[in-house]
């Protein structure tokens, strides 16, 4: 193989590896925003696999958590409880939405507490080796359902 033929064949595979990375669009990510001293938040976001096969976020990172996981809820025994899973699904051409009270990622161990609006850097990893980094401000937010007690006579 001849040096054209090799930078040729170099750009087309990096090029084809960059065109993987576009397959799955993120849209809307936020941060819930916790009370001063809580040391663990979550992150949702919506995933858009624009590709004709399914792809699957195995890995998530962010430098204000020591230990960031994916995670889902579960209906166990009555109650509702998160579980740590291996991988979040993007079926082909479809949207997987992450929420509270669903599927989203753990934010484990802050280093420092969360300030509202303040974007905090996420970094996905998909079953293709492809990473994507984003940004997701912080949001105050309530969960479905929960009311403030004793103001409600």
């Amino acid at each position: 193989m001849n040096k054209l033929s090799l930078i040729l064949f170099l750009l087309l595979s990096l090029n084809s590896t960059l065109l993987l990375a576009g397959d799955v669009n993120v849209i809307d990510p936020y941060v819930r925003a916790v009370p001063p001293g809580q040391t663990v938040s979550a992150a949702f976001l919506q995933l858009e696999n624009t590709s004709d096969k399914s792809r699957y976020v195995v890995n998530a990172s962010s430098p204000v958590a020591k230990v960031v996981e994916l995670h889902s809820h579960v209906h166990d025994n009555g109650m509702m409880k998160m579980r740590r899973i291996e991988m979040i699904e993007i079926p082909a051409h479809s949207k997987t939405i992450l929420q509270p009270g669903g599927l989203h990622i753990m934010l484990i161990g802050l280093h420092k507490p969360l300030k509202l609006e303040q974007k905090v850097s996420i970094t996905l990893e998909f079953d293709n080796g492809n990473k994507q980094t984003l940004e997701a401000p912080v949001r105050k937010i309530m969960m479905k359902g929960m009311m403030m007690k004793g103001k409600m006579n």
